[in-house]
C-alpha cells in the first residue's frame, strides 16, 4: 500500500475558494493527506477568498515549507496569486520542488501570475486562464482543461470549472487510476469531464 500520500495548499487572501475547496475536498476522499497553508507575510491563518468565504488555514508556509509534502498546488483567483508571486519563500519552495522532482500544481490565474511570471518551468507545457493566456509564453501554451507535463512534473488547470478534472488528475498521478476512478464514481460529474469510470 505504501505511505500515505501528502498534499500541501497553499491559500492567501483572494484566493478563488471553489478550486481550493474543490481540490482539498477530492484530495481528503482520496485518503490523501491534505495540509493548507497561509501564504499571507502576516501570518493569518483565517483567509478570505475571492468572493468572501473564509477558509482556516491549517498552518503558516513557513512552518511548514522544508516538510516533505509529495504535491503542492496553488489555487487561482488574482489577489491569491499576485501574494503567492510576491513570497520569496514560496517561490524558492517552489524551485526546491522543482529540483526534488515533486509535483508542483496549479490552477487559473496561478500558471501565469506565478509560474510563467518568474519562469519557474520555463520549459514546461502548462494552460492556465483563458483570460490570462498573454502572459503564458506561447512555445508552453496547451489549450486543455487540464495539463500534466511529466517532464518537469507539473500540472495546470485552467479555472474553477475545471477544478474536478485537476484535482481527479492530481489524484490520479498520486494515488493511480483506480483511486481517481473511486472518488469520480459518486461525485455525478458533468459529461465531459474526464471522470476515469469506463466508457
Amino acid at each position: 500500500m505504501g505511505t500515505q500520500k501528502s498534499v500541501l495548499v497553499c491559500l492567501a487572501h483572494g484566493s478563488e475558494e471553489t478550486e481550493a475547496v474543490t481540490v482539498i475536498d477530492l484530495l481528503v476522499r482520496a485518503g490523501i493527506h491534505v495540509t493548507t497553508a497561509s501564504v499571507e507575510s502576516q501570518g493569518d491563518l483565517l483567509i478570505t477568498c475571492s468572493r468572501g468565504v473564509r477558509l482556516q488555514c491549517d498552518t503558516t508556509l513557513v512552518s511548514v515549507a522544508d516538510q516533505p509534502f509529495d504535491a503542492l498546488v496553488l489555487p487561482g483567483g488574482q489577489q491569491g496569486a499576485e501574494t503567492f508571486g510576491d513570497s520569496v519563500l514560496l517561490l524558492e519552495t517552489l524551485r526546491q520542488y522543482r529540483t526534488t522532482d515533486r509535483i508542483v500544481a496549479a490552477i487559473c490565474a496561478a500558471p501565469a501570475l506565478v509560474l510563467a511570471a518568474h519562469e519557474l518551468f520555463p520549459d514546461g507545457n502548462m494552460t492556465g486562464f483563458p483570460g490570462l493566456r498573454e502572459s503564458i509564453p506561447e512555445k508552453q501554451w496547451i489549450e486543455r482543461r487540464v495539463v500534466w507535463d511529466p517532464r518537469v512534473n507539473l500540472l495546470t488547470s485552467q479555472g474553477p470549472g475545471t477544478a474536478f478534472d485537476f484535482a481527479l488528475k492530481l489524484i490520479d498521478l498520486l494515488a493511480g487510476t483506480d483511486k481517481a476512478r473511486e472518488v469520480a464514481e459518486p461525485l455525478v460529474l458533468a459529461p465531459g469531464i474526464y471522470n476515469y469510470q469506463e466508457s
